[in-house]
């Protein structure tokens, strides 16, 4: 008969504590992860987090570069809300927002549903739509807009053809800004592949069973397509929506640095930009960028709350 010798039982909830060789092994493991990480945190901490915590304190202070600031208290918002130039700059944003955003969403899905379909050369499809998408926010697209919207250029001429006598858009205070927005249009192509990206995971089973049941086109569009894709629509809108807040570049360069004419393209970011680096306000400046984040941060929320009324999620249908 063979005796088996149990092994000792060691009382629950008890561990035997850990080599200290395999300490020692985590340890280093967690500091090479440190160092690999450490080219980023510095970063950070200098480029954003660090100008971030002195822009605040600068909104609160008389400062222009040359002399040390001075504290103000909310000196800089007072004014700030009295400027008429900062309401222009208001209005013109807002105005920027609310018609680029929708035409561009709107053209971008249109095109992302033709390139859904099944055809030929679908690959460099896809790829004409999205370059704009690269080579729109560079500064030799804005001189190239300009020339293109400019008197007596291409689009002055094709409007002739049509009867119409506009004259150049960029010299027109009334249509200049909507220069910008065909700009911000004619990068529809990131949007659209996000929007490709969700019409690829509608079932198709969705669209079988309607057809069976006589919905047309329109309607399983708006029954099936909308609802399902409904979660992408809402990162595009609320993406482009952030975006167009911050447009710059292309509202600076087109109008030749001058905002104009008559303040028709003062976008929020180009007045902040006059402010701080060419009439050296920086406190002021502060306080602008400050105001654009907390609007943001505002705009973003509702967004977040009105999903509930309207973005489908797969999983709470379950």
């Amino acid at each position: 008969m063979t005796l088996v010798k149990e092994a000792p039982v060691r009382p629950a909830g008890k561990r035997s504590a850990p080599p200290a060789a395999g300490r020692r092994g985590r340890r280093r493991e967690n500091l090479a992860g440190y160092l690999f990480m450490s080219p980023w945190i510095a970063g950070f901490l200098l480029l954003t987090a660090g100008p971030m915590i002195a822009s605040l304190y600068y909104a609160f202070t008389s400062y222009n570069l040359f002399t040390p600031p001075k504290w103000v208290g909310l000196d800089n918002f007072t004014t700030m809300f009295q400027d008429p130039r900062w309401q222009k700059s208001v209005e013109v944003t807002l105005k920027y927002v609310v018609v680029a955003t929708p035409l561009k969403l709107l053209l971008a899905l249109g095109v992302a549903l033709l390139l859904a379909q099944k055809r030929r050369g679908q690959g460099l499809y896809r790829a004409a739509f999205y370059m704009p998408s690269l080579i729109g926010a560079s500064v030799s697209v804005g001189f190239v807009w300009r020339a293109l919207f400019s008197d007596d250029a291409v689009v002055d001429r094709t409007q002739k053809v049509f009867g119409l006598d506009a004259g150049g858009w960029i010299g027109n205070p009334d249509y200049v800004l909507y220069a910008l927005v065909a700009l911000s249009i004619w990068q529809f192509g990131a949007p659209m592949v996000i929007f490709l990206a969700g019409l690829k995971q509608v079932p198709q089973e969705l669209y079988e069973a309607a057809e069976v049941d006589g919905a047309g086109p329109l309607r399983r569009f708006w029954n099936i397509t909308l609802p399902m894709i409904s979660p992408v629509l809402f990162f595009n809108v609320l993406l482009e929506s952030i975006h167009a807040f911050q447009v710059f570049g292309s509202a600076y360069v087109v109008s030749d640095t001058r905002c104009g004419p008559a303040d028709a393209t003062l976008v929020y970011t180009c007045y902040l930009y006059q402010k701080g680096f060419k009439e050296a306000q920086m406190g002021f400046a502060s306080a602008m960028a400050w105001t654009l984040v907390v609007a943001v941060a505002l705009v973003t929320a509702v967004l977040f709350w009105s999903q509930k009324k309207w973005v489908h999620y797969e999983e709470a249908a379950k």
